[in-house]
């Protein structure tokens, strides 16, 4: 673990809008900027209310955006960019839309290419329009962050894009947007948005600047997330879901997730389970395994989601999957259609991510990986 005096970058969008009915504010900052072509990127459902945002001026929607998207849908995006020649490209969606917006702003127009711009720092930049982020869900907290992830449908990796010229020039968090997200969906963002949080707190990297915001979204995504779950119009815990999202993201910029999210990953790039059912299976696997590396830091963890603090491994983990499965999520790979005998390519797959596997606070070998997976079947 880093010190108080270790160094650290920390960005955040350059304007956040955050609270019910604000997503109309995006219209009027757009204007103050004079921005007059935009292109919205998007998923079916939600382009359907892209008069939300009232933006004025020549507006164009890309509606294709799919769960987990891949090179492809990439192509589509960057092609829509091209046509619209537009001076704002707005993520609007969940964290998918948010990062083909991220890529569009960056790509569209550009000579570069996705391969030459994958890793960190690799973004020649000015980008050449401005880029606004509107997040539907809470759970990725992509709208505060400066990477976005694509599947090579090829080898069925996550291709990462790290840049600061990603960021975004203003986020609108608008905690009503998210009314209609259908329980299950809730329930699964809520922890993907945890889990954003507590691999930041007990990563490696973990810095006293980020782990302010790192258990505070934890305890939010304790207090509110099956309130929420319940009932879809509580708007208090939606309000609630929304910032621990957006304090997930804050984690990801400048220590990012680590041995969960490393496992989470080849179920959703090999049998598209969505990213945040992916991860709320996962979770109570690696907390507890990493458990006996973070102690202190795992009992902060329980009491942040309303449990009596412990650090034996089998409280941790038993807490943790009531915590997600009480929630309605399903816990079992097989529940959610993935075969036994693709485990151990999926313990290849996951070790390979060393990007996170090696943020983890112990050490997991491609032998634990294969154990996870195999009790979490």
């Amino acid at each position: 673990m880093v010190s108080l005096d270790s160094p650290i970058t920390v960005v955040r969008p350059h304007l956040i809008e955050f609270g019910l009915g604000t997503a109309e504010k995006l219209g009027a900052w757009a204007a103050s900027k004079g921005y007059s072509r935009t292109l919205v990127i998007s998923d079916a459902f939600n382009a359907t209310r892209v008069e939300l945002l009232q933006l004025k001026g020549e507006v164009s929607v890309f509606a294709d955006v799919t769960p987990e998207p891949d090179i492809a849908n990439l192509d589509k995006v960057l092609a829509a960019a091209e046509a619209a020649q537009a001076d704002l490209i707005v993520g609007f969606g969940g964290g998918s839309a948010m990062d083909l917006a991220k890529l569009a702003a960056v790509l569209a127009g550009s000579p570069q290419t996705l391969r030459e711009v994958v890793g960190p720092n690799k973004v020649q930049g000015p980008r050449k329009a401005a880029l606004a982020q509107v997040p539907t869900t809470s759970g990725t907290g992509s709208e505060a962050g400066i990477r976005a992830l694509v599947t090579d449908p090829e080898t069925k990796a996550k291709l990462a894009v790290e840049s600061l010229h990603m960021l975004a020039d203003i986020a609108v968090i608008d905690p009503s947007l998210t009314f209609s997200v259908p329980a299950r969906t809730t329930a699964a963002t809520g922890v993907d948005a945890m889990a954003h949080c507590v691999e930041a707190f007990t990563n490696r990297k973990a810095h006293p600047m980020i782990d302010m915001y790192a258990i505070e979204g934890t305890r939010l995504v304790g207090k509110y997330l099956a309130r929420a779950v319940r009932d879809g119009s509580d708007a208090e815990a939606r309000a609630g879901l929304s910032l621990a999202s957006l304090y997930g993201g804050f984690c990801l910029g400048p220590v990012n997730t680590a041995g969960g999210h490393a496992l989470a990953y080849p179920l959703g790039t090999r049998w598209h389970v969505a990213h945040g059912a992916a991860n709320a299976l996962i979770f109570p696997h690696v907390l507890a395994f990493n458990t006996p590396a973070v102690p202190e830091k795992t009992k902060a963890v329980m009491e942040a989601l309303g449990y009596s603090a412990s650090d034996t491994v089998k409280s941790v983990f038993d807490a943790a999957y009531a915590f997600c499965a009480e929630l309605g999520i399903e816990m079992t790979l097989s529940g959610l259609g993935v075969p036994q005998n693709d485990l151990d390519a999926m313990a290849d797959d996951a070790f390979a991510i060393r990007r996170l596997l090696d943020n983890n606070p112990r050490d997991l070998t491609r032998a634990d990986i294969r154990s996870i997976y195999e009790a979490a079947y």
